[in-house]
């Protein structure tokens, strides 16, 4: 069955498109998808932008449409919505000192470190419950997806494929 999932994709989209989405699922990532163009044999200089920009292309619209989904949530007549805007609203407003703190290196480690629930996608809505400055957020983010981008690739091909 997974052979035949995978057939389907590898065949209708290709390689690269394949790590483009997968770069683009949120948790997954770049932690997902430059393993997966590890394991699909592209070169690793091709992963590598291929994943960046497949990460980076969410970040623009959670920064921007974010905060106006989260008071939706939070004023739905859904309990589950409701529950889950004012737990984050909660969450946020506990460690708002600690990440004011460290706002724009604060969210570019937090996306840098590549680990499970830490990311572009987690990274963009903490500065944008936080009110951070778009550009300043989406530099911010940039600089974490580069280096979690270099990261995975270390991981995934070995130091001595960079400089085979």
């Amino acid at each position: 069955m997974t052979e035949a999932i995978q057939n389907f994709f590898l065949e209708t989209v290709g390689r690269e498109w394949c790590v483009f989405f997968c770069s683009m699922i949120p948790i997954i990532e770049l932690r997902g998808a430059i393993p997966l163009g590890a394991a699909l044999g592209l070169p690793w200089w091709q992963n590598y932008i291929i994943s960046v920009i497949g990460n980076f292309l969410p970040v623009p619209f959670i920064l921007l449409f974010i905060n106006a989904i989260l008071r939706w949530m939070a004023n739905s007549k859904v309990k589950f919505f409701n529950k889950v805007a004012n737990w984050l609203f909660a969450k946020a407003e506990k460690n708002r000192e600690k990440i004011e703190k460290y706002a724009f290196w604060g969210v570019a480690l937090f996306v840098a470190i590549p680990l499970p629930a830490t990311g572009a996608w987690t990274g963009s809505l903490v500065a944008a419950v936080f009110n951070m400055k778009f550009w300043k957020s989406l530099l911010s983010a940039i600089i974490g997806i580069l280096i979690a981008g270099v990261v995975m690739t270390l991981v995934s091909y070995g130091v001595v494929a960079l400089f085979a």
